[in-house]
């Protein structure tokens, strides 16, 4: 067990977009693609998803001051620190549950090809982490191994269900065919948006509210100023500077600095697309002519691929100050976003695909959804200090941690209260087997409306 542990940290060492284009080449030439195309496109992926890095990296460098700085202004305090997602992989990696997890997923997933239970082939080894971690955490909470083991395969086996019906929205918004999204903080979202979009279709009058910076039917209208990503960064740098109390420089040079991460992020997911479909064609091909039975099978990949959509970025940046305002005044919150502030553009876009890109309705029920964040990341947040504090992470005294949209994820965290034997999880049991449902017939439905 330490030799798979210690194999798996040296691999996790290297970053993501580091060994992907090694993985993604070796897929390409297995599948049979010429050297030189494989190469390719493994190398798009890899430089888009570190150009992504590199552009967030600048993102939150320039929003965290800003941010600390409307806390500071305002006398405001907050005893739960926002710190992302490094502490929870800590504490996943730490745990038992981790090198069992990777073998049992992937076990998982050839079993559930094997027995057309699905059609998503989870490539996305960096994002196990997230099914290891419910794992971990359930383990540490009741202290039964077995439990920890089945918790960790039923949010993989959900999650990568999620993801087959995650592909229809992926393909008719995108226009990327055999792809889906993989991690389950994104996925996970599906069951509650889909059953908002049922709700908003029978609203009188709200169809009609549609604003999509993605749609250009109409060619020769020109494009709003409000439907530029630009823009809306501009405007967000404007805001964040004066109630930062910053000077006339620092609210420019934010501003500025905000457009560009705007203006940068679109081309990094267009770059990973064009690394992604040749080698997603290529194996789909490869596998349906070994396997005549296994047709439209997805490669799942993380969100990157999806930063080309203007819907999500815009959705994702207007969430940002509203989660900071929500964070003012939901009564028993104590959590400021900041650390995963910026990952509101990544954990909405799916949804915001399923609703056509339409800002208004992914907006609308992002809302909700950053509202239990907070409460759940409060919550949560004494037993991942607790956890992250004894695999070696420093915390403040006085303080505790927390991720705001990782730390706060609503099915993890049901799923947690479940296998910790919880009598309000048992008793929200059929709700969420509803919403299941919901999300199931709606993928199908507009994957019916394509034939």
């Amino acid at each position: 067990m330490e030799t798979i542990r210690h194999a798996l940290e040296v691999f996790f060492s290297f970053k993501a977009y580091v060994m992907l284009p090694f993985i993604m080449l070796a897929l390409g030439l297995v599948v049979g693609m010429r050297v030189k195309d494989a190469l390719l496109s493994a190398l798009r992926m890899g430089v888009g998803f570190a150009s992504i890095f590199v552009v967030f990296s600048f993102f939150v460098d320039n929003i965290r001051p800003a941010v600390e700085a409307i806390v500071s202004v305002r006398g405001l305090e907050y005893t739960v620190l926002d710190v992302g997602w490094p502490p929870l992989a800590a504490i996943t990696w730490a745990s038992m549950i981790a090198p069992l997890s990777i073998l049992l997923v992937l076990g998982l997933n050839v079993l559930m090809i094997a027995l057309n239970l699905t059609r998503t082939v989870y490539l996305d080894i960096w994002n196990y982490w997230h099914f290891a971690l419910l794992g971990a955490l359930v383990q540490a909470v009741t202290g039964n191994v077995w439990l920890a083991l089945l918790a960790t395969l039923l949010i993989a086996f959900l999650t990568i269900k999620l993801a087959d019906w995650a592909a229809v929205y992926v393909e008719r918004e995108t226009a990327l065919e055999g792809v889906t999204i993989s991690p389950v903080s994104v996925v996970g979202l599906l069951p509650f948006t889909a059953a908002m979009d049922f709700l908003f279709e029978r609203i009188p009058g709200f169809r009609r509210w549609n604003v999509n910076p993605q749609d250009r039917k109409d060619e020769s209208k020109p494009r709003s100023l409000l439907s530029e990503p630009m823009v809306i960064g501009l405007l967000l740098g404007v805001v964040l500077g004066v109630l930062a109390a910053y000077s006339v420089k620092q609210v420019l040079e934010l501003s500025i600095h905000l457009a560009a991460v705007m203006f940068l992020l679109p081309l990094a997911g267009e770059l990973i697309g064009k690394g992604i479909s040749p080698i997603s064609s290529t194996l789909k091909e490869k596998i349906q002519r070994r396997f005549p039975s296994k047709q439209g099978l997805y490669v799942a990949v993380d969100t990157g691929v999806l930063m080309q959509h203007r819907s999500v970025i815009v959705t994702g940046l207007l969430l940002m100050p509203i989660s900071l305002l929500l964070a003012f005044f939901i009564p028993g919150n104590r959590v400021l976003p900041l650390g995963d502030l910026p990952n509101l553009i990544s954990v909405m876009s799916v949804s915001v695909l399923l609703y056509r890109g339409n800002v208004v309705r992914s907006v609308l029920a992002g809302i909700p959804v950053v509202i239990t964040y907070l409460l759940i990341a409060t919550k949560l947040a004494p037993l991942y200090t607790s956890l992250a504090a004894g695999v070696g992470v420093e915390v403040p005294e006085g303080q505790f941690i927390t991720a705001f949209t990782d730390g706060g994820h609503h099915l993890r965290f049901y799923l947690l209260g479940l296998f910790s034997g919880e009598g309000w999880a048992f008793w929200l049991l059929p709700g969420v087997v509803l919403l299941f449902v919901a999300a199931f017939a709606h993928a199908r439905r507009r994957a019916r409306e394509r034939v």
